[in-house]
């Protein structure tokens, strides 16, 4: 259920996401300091544990930022995050 190749394999119910890059200019063409910009809380996933009922690969995420693990695997940062712990999916 992996999408690419993905070196993380979820277990459980947990699906192995990568953040989206935060805001670095307001709406209205301001700049935002790197130390003021929000961390994401949108991520798109890239890999399904077969335990995951409601959330599949490719999908973008919400979900609950204080409750996530943050994994740096050749270079590449992914987030692991509980099906439970996604709040909704973005429709593009």
């Amino acid at each position: 259920m992996s999408a690419k190749n993905v070196p993380i394999k979820p277990l459980a119910d947990y699906v192995v996401a990568q953040a989206e890059e935060a805001a670095t200019k307001t709406a209205s063409g301001l700049y935002i300091p790197g130390n003021a910009q929000e961390k994401p809380k949108t991520a798109v996933v890239v890999a399904v544990a077969e335990g995951v009922r409601q959330i599949k690969v490719g999908d973008r995420i919400i979900y609950k930022s204080y409750s996530n693990t943050d994994v740096k695997v050749n270079s590449e940062e992914y987030i692991l995050v509980r099906e439970e712990d996604v709040l909704a999916t973005i429709e593009a």
